[in-house]
């Protein structure tokens, strides 16, 4: 691959991260603009999390798949707040673009166009459950019926192929020998910048899929159920979230 192909993946990928920061920052201020706003938000979070706890109890319980089920949960998916990583990514944008590899570029980029969707569907469904008034209270059935409300199915499955592709992009990642000891040697410098939550989270991800071997069983147990999960819901069944 020559240098004006490399050149242009990562003008890319630095695109579409500014595109999905500037996306993420706008939603959770609006979802933030009040304190009964921001726990509306940390209550819907919160119980999608354990839902994601409980369909993928089995990689969680794995030896070999635990370490990354945990940190989808954690870090991509889960009820934990990501204004402090994109701060700092947006901070030192021109930077990141001159120091970093286009594969971590573009797992950065990949992992923000995750957040920044995720926000989006979490709004509709919280203003769908209090209009219902069942945000106090969400169950399954309270959970199944906001979703269908909402809709967005194609956004739902945006949602599921941004997780596979975040996934594989860390997979690729962990391949390649000479990161880790870069990301070991960035650490006291990236924590004294005040980049912190950033080059943990690439240092988790790395760590993560590198214990695994190939992400393709794991990441392919994750789309299947989520997949299968979205058309139940989609589809009125009884018990969607028995799987």
């Amino acid at each position: 691959m020559d240098s004006s192909t490399v050149s242009i993946e990562k003008q890319q990928s630095a695109d579409a991260l500014r595109q999905h920061l500037k996306a993420a920052k706008h939603l959770r201020l609006q979802a933030n603009t009040e304190p009964a706003a921001a726990r509306d938000r940390l209550r819907l979070r919160e119980w999608q999390a354990g839902r994601l706890a409980r369909t993928h109890a089995d990689l969680l319980a794995s030896p070999r798949f635990g370490e990354a089920a945990q940190f989808f949960l954690s870090d991509l998916y889960g009820p934990k707040d990501f204004s402090s990583r994109d701060e700092e990514v947006e901070r030192i944008l021109p930077l990141l673009i001159k120091m970093l590899p286009t594969s971590a570029l573009r797992t950065i980029a990949l992992a923000v166009e995750l957040d920044a969707l995720s926000e989006e569907l979490d709004s509709a469904m919280i203003a769908e459950l209090c209009r219902a008034g069942l945000i106090d209270c969400i169950d399954e059935d309270a959970y199944a019926t906001a979703y269908r409300a909402v809709g967005c199915q194609a956004e739902r499955e945006r949602q599921i192929l941004l997780i596979r592709k975040t996934g594989e992009a860390l997979d690729r990642l962990a391949r390649k020998p000479l990161l880790s000891g870069m990301l070991k040697l960035m650490r006291g410098p990236a924590h004294l910048a005040g980049l912190r939550e950033l080059h943990e989270f690439l240092e988790r991800g790395f760590n993560a899929f590198r214990g695994m071997g190939s992400a393709s069983e794991f990441l392919d147990s994750i789309d299947s159920k989520e997949q299968k999960l979205l058309a139940r819901l989609f589809a009125g069944v009884a018990s969607p979230f028995v799987i």
